[in-house]
């Protein structure tokens, strides 16, 4: 069984017209690319909207690509200016948070009911599948609400499943001030969960 073919590999292929690989590189990134940009514009369509223009930027331009570089670098910084230039066509917006209804789910489920509130209706009967649920929806909001620095490095670390190296060349700063972008971080989400971990451990 032969190992599965790199991204630039692939990439290399449909530059010489093998469009199954091209189709080979959708698949294998869209996912993760989807997960990334919905964090960072928080509905699903423009998530949706966004990873499609990464892919039809990188068929127009996949001449330019160097053999030396990595897929997945070219294509979250693309997906990354594309997050930010949305972001700043509606900086006008106020900001989510546990007070707003919470968003960033595509099934939907709870849309329209305040984080806070859905937390605080659980009663000690509560069973586990419910306060799972409770539970991601908090961390959702948890990342929303870190600094853009820290969650994008945050979100390419875990849902893109980046190296630092890499995430550093995207990002445009050095690897140290990745980790450190990653280290707060995780110390942000773990004091803004333990609340809510305590209350969950208080139901069992």
């Amino acid at each position: 069984m032969t190992d599965a073919p790199s991204d630039e590999a692939l990439l290399a292929r449909y530059r010489r017209g093998d469009v199954e690989a091209f189709r080979a590189l959708v698949r294998r990134h869209q996912r993760a690319l989807y997960n990334f940009a919905l964090r960072q514009v928080r509905t699903p369509s423009t998530a949706e909207d966004i990873v499609q223009d990464v892919f039809v930027r990188i068929v127009q331009n996949v001449e330019t690509f160097k053999e030396e570089s990595r897929f997945t670098t070219w294509a979250y910084t693309i997906a990354r200016n594309l997050c930010i230039d949305h972001l700043r066509k509606r900086v006008h917006r106020r900001h989510a948070s546990l007070d707003a209804p919470a968003g960033g789910h595509s099934d939907g489920e709870g849309e329209g009911t305040p984080l806070g509130e859905r937390v605080a209706a659980q009663g000690a009967g509560a069973d586990r599948a419910a306060i799972g649920r409770q539970l991601q929806g908090h961390i959702a909001a948890a990342v929303e609400a870190l600094p853009e620095d820290q969650r994008e490095v945050f979100l390419m670390r875990q849902v893109g499943e980046l190296p630092f190296k890499e995430i550093a060349e995207i990002v445009g700063v050095s690897e140290n001030t990745v980790k450190s972008r990653m280290r707060y971080a995780l110390e942000r989400l773990q004091g803004a969960l333990a609340e809510f971990e305590d209350y969950a451990k208080a139901l069992k």
